[in-house]
């Protein structure tokens, strides 16, 4: 599914979603946010990524975000950090 997304400096960018409606959290790539350019920011306290099970995703931690608006609410997206 593609979704599209409006960054901060009003840029209106198409990317592939996949919708997670347990996921605690809205997350989206480095990979999407490299190749698109799309500009992050530190988080003050970042934070280990946690499997459904409880036990840790191998070493991720999120350490920035990046505030987008999607389908015209404004979200604030985490960075996923691989």
């Amino acid at each position: 599914m593609y979704l599209t997304i409006k960054t901060k400096d009003g840029r209106k960018l198409k990317v592939k979603a996949l919708i997670d409606s347990g996921c605690t959290n809205t997350t989206i790539t480095r990979k999407t946010v490299e190749e698109k350019g799309i500009p992050t920011k530190s988080l003050p306290k970042p934070f280990n990524v946690y499997n459904s099970d409880r036990s840790r995703n191998g070493e991720k931690i999120i350490r920035e975000f990046v505030p987008l608006e999607i389908n015209s609410r404004t979200d604030t997206l985490n960075k996923l950090m691989q």
